[in-house]
């Protein structure tokens, strides 16, 4: 997202929600360490993207940490083996270092499964999130 400054100059700056904040505060443990470096990742691969929590449900009081650009990129999930992280549109995607390791019958998403110990490839990730705000860009530039 851009937002100005005084000068009246945009500018690309990273804006993190409290809702995720607080999802993944409530989390605790590894689960959470593991979904604060994926967010701070996202972050650092689009400086613009929108982060909230979405689906908040009596079940899901907290929601799901969202990551947009252009439309959904992908939802960061912690479960109690696994932080999940969906990619909308991850089936559309090249994937060049293998990290969807998740979903990979479905025509349309696919997911990265970390599990306790795992880490994942920072640059190859954030080069993943980059090519899915530019399917994003592409999508909806039609």
């Amino acid at each position: 997202m851009a937002i100005k400054s005084r000068s009246n100059k945009p500018e690309n700056r990273s804006v993190r929600s409290s809702q995720v904040d607080e999802k993944i505060q409530s989390i605790g443990g590894w689960r959470a360490m593991t979904l604060a470096e994926v967010r701070r990742l996202i972050h650092e691969a689009v400086p613009a993207i929108e982060e909230d929590c979405k689906w908040i449900k009596p079940t899901n009081p907290l929601g799901v940490p969202t990551w947009s650009c252009g439309g959904i990129i992908c939802t960061g999930e912690a479960y109690q083996q696994v932080v999940k992280l969906t990619f909308a549109r991850g089936a559309s995607l090249d994937d060049p270092h293998r990290l969807f390791n998740a979903s990979l019958e479905g025509g349309t998403r696919r997911a990265i499964d970390i599990r306790e110990g795992e880490s994942l490839d920072a640059e190859a990730f954030k080069s993943l999130i980059q090519t899915a705000v530019a399917e994003n860009q592409r999508l909806t530039a039609k």
